[in-house]
């Protein structure tokens, strides 16, 4: 077995078990998947009757949109505001002020410990105590949103720093940059972009949980949906709806994590390939490479000294 893998790659029967296990498992999802179908179907969910009121251009304008929209609102503030709780609180805990760190660090595990919906609870009863107003579910959801997230967003950052060799902090202080100066310049764009899918996926978590809104009665997609229901007593046809239209928004920010993924590696090759050229740039690369700091073009860095 080679240093770089995990485990042995399968034999003939190994591969034959995989595809056996992976039949049967096939097998059992499929005849889930149609118990569940024949219970609906024998309640008449799968009628025309159901679905017609889809045909109605007022579910859409009334209820479905509207949805659509304020999922769409509250998603796009809470993954702004998770960005930058976490890149601020990911810098704040890796400070070297023992006082500010040891205080982010606080706040962090806080905000991962405690629950979205519970947080989401008690920032609406807080807001509310003078007389609900729609604004204040807004508030309610997107503050827990960029609590909780931006919190777990931090320790990615935190982590994805960590895990950097120290030889690329080492090179940053070589040439004169400060410890803040390091990590803001050097340590963190990399750690972004080597964390990029799971932060991707945080977003995606982010705009799946606006569904939690529904508790504090903020107008997003499965609140409207399930006041549409009511109306058009269809409740199962239009959680389908709403599913897919989840499933088509996480597709798409999935196509575009892997977009941006792309482009900052493309974007590091040409610096990297830019800076191991001839010229100033090369030759101070090459000097601080034996540091252990291969590919960062420290003479951009030099400019701003």
């Amino acid at each position: 077995m080679s240093a770089g893998v995990l485990f042995d790659a399968p034999g003939p029967k190994a591969r034959r078990r995989h595809m056996i296990l992976t039949g049967v498992g096939v097998l059992l999802l499929a005849a889930v998947l149609w118990v569940v179908y024949k219970r609906l179907d024998d309640k008449g969910q799968f009628t025309a009757a159901m679905w017609k009121p889809f045909t109605d251009p007022e579910l859409w304008k009334e209820y479905i949109l509207p949805g659509l929209v304020g999922t769409l609102k509250a998603a796009f503030a809470g993954m702004i505001g998770a960005t930058i709780f976490g890149v601020i609180f990911a810098m704040a805990r890796m400070s070297q002020i023992k006082p500010l760190s040891w205080a982010a660090g606080v706040i962090v595990e806080f905000g991962r410990a405690i629950p979205v919906l519970l947080m989401m609870l008690f920032l609406y009863g807080a807001l509310t105590r003078g007389g609900a107003e729609d604004i204040h579910a807004f508030i309610a959801t997107v503050t827990a949103l960029v609590i909780y997230n931006g919190s777990v967003v931090a320790e990615v950052i935190r982590s994805g720093v960590d895990q950097l060799p120290k030889g690329q902090r080492e090179a940053g202080v070589a040439i004169g940059l400060t410890d803040s100066q390091t990590l803001r310049s050097i340590l963190l764009p990399q750690a972004v972009t080597a964390m990029l899918p799971t932060l991707i996926s945080q977003l995606v978590v982010i705009l799946k949980d606006t569904a939690l809104g529904y508790q504090v009665q903020y107008g997003e997609m499965l609140y409207k949906g399930k006041n549409a229901s009511t109306i058009f007593a269809n409740i199962v046809p239009t959680l389908i709806v709403i599913g897919t239209i989840y499933i088509l928004l996480n597709y798409a920010i999935s196509k575009v994590a892997v977009l941006a993924e792309k482009w900052l590696q493309n974007r590091g090759r040409a610096a990297e390939g830019s800076a191991q050229g001839g010229g100033p740039a090369g030759g101070v690369t090459a000097g601080v490479a034996t540091v252990g700091a291969p590919g960062v073009d420290l003479a951009a860095h030099n400019k701003t000294l």
